[in-house]
């Protein structure tokens, strides 16, 4: 079960050419591969991947890996359908590092989201970004798009942030995970999440959704109690302060459906990915 953290067409007009559609697929898998890697700060996992689009001014996805808050690494999104998929659709593409528990607390892991974030926008200038996070990133995304903060912290607001695709996220309430999440979590929930109620409360998406947010929320989650559960909550914590929510839930149990809609979102055979599709089309419209 450890490994549980280890892993954590609306095509914009323009963006794909003749040549790229009838591209041999080694072709297309090598352009999909030649990622600008870039620092966001002095750190050595304050880091990032990124994939430009052809496109002038194309929106941009960024994705922030899982782990536990103490592992992952962005190389996961190498190769993945995830990104072939995305630049399908005529999307720039950021992958990121942060650094990990327990030399870092997660609120600098939060504030390392907003860093790169920033960075992109400043050096790429995109009009319409998105936040995508799986498992422990799925917490994280969420809380930057819940507590102002971060964001501000990196000289941007809520306004800066198109949408927001929680994965299988199950620590948007820190305090209730700790009390009714799987016994075998404890110990990593322990590590990241010390320190009392005031601090919980603080990291907790759920706790933190009260206006203003993230203009857009899309969770999803699998066949998991406390994933299903937790994700509701944020939910319905996000439409009580007026910002628009959407839960959706897929087949999938335990580790082996926490992993798969990870490394199966892009796939057009999985029903996740067309519900994405949708999603960022609405928000980068």
């Amino acid at each position: 079960m450890r490994a549980f953290w280890l892993l954590a067409l609306a095509a914009v007009p323009g963006a794909i050419t003749a040549q790229a559609i009838f591209a041999p697929e080694a072709v297309l898998a090598q352009r999909a591969e030649r990622a600008q890697t870039l620092n966001y700060g002095r750190d050595p996992l304050q880091t990032l991947d990124y994939w430009p689009s052809r496109a002038a001014n194309a929106p941009l996805v960024v994705f922030v890996h899982g782990g536990g808050w103490s592992r992952g690494d962005k190389r996961m999104m190498h190769g993945s359908d995830k990104l072939r998929h995305w630049q399908a659709q005529g999307y720039a593409v950021a992958s990121l590092n942060y650094r990990l528990v327990p030399e870092a607390k997660v609120e600098q892991q939060a504030q390392d989201v907003a860093a790169a974030v920033a960075l992109l926008k400043a050096r790429f200038d995109p009009e319409r970004i998105a936040l995508v996070g799986h498992s422990a990133g799925a917490h994280l995304v969420a809380l930057v798009g819940t507590d102002p903060a971060y964001l501000r912290g990196a000289g941007l607001s809520f306004a800066d942030i198109a949408g927001v695709i929680p994965l299988d996220g199950a620590a948007y309430d820190v305090a209730a995970q700790l009390e009714e999440g799987p016994r075998i979590m404890q110990r990593t929930y322990r590590q990241a999440f010390g320190g009392g109620p005031a601090r919980q409360a603080k990291l907790s998406p759920t706790r933190q959704a009260g206006a203003p947010n993230a203009a857009d929320f899309l969770i999803l989650h699998v066949e998991r109690a406390d994933g299903a559960r937790q994700s509701a909550a944020l939910a319905e914590a996000l439409r009580r302060a007026g910002t628009a929510a959407e839960v959706r839930g897929f087949a999938g149990k335990g580790l082996r459906g926490h992993m798969e809609i990870n490394r199966r979102l892009g796939d057009p055979d999985y029903p996740a990915t067309a519900v994405v599709d949708e999603f960022l089309a609405r928000v980068f419209r």
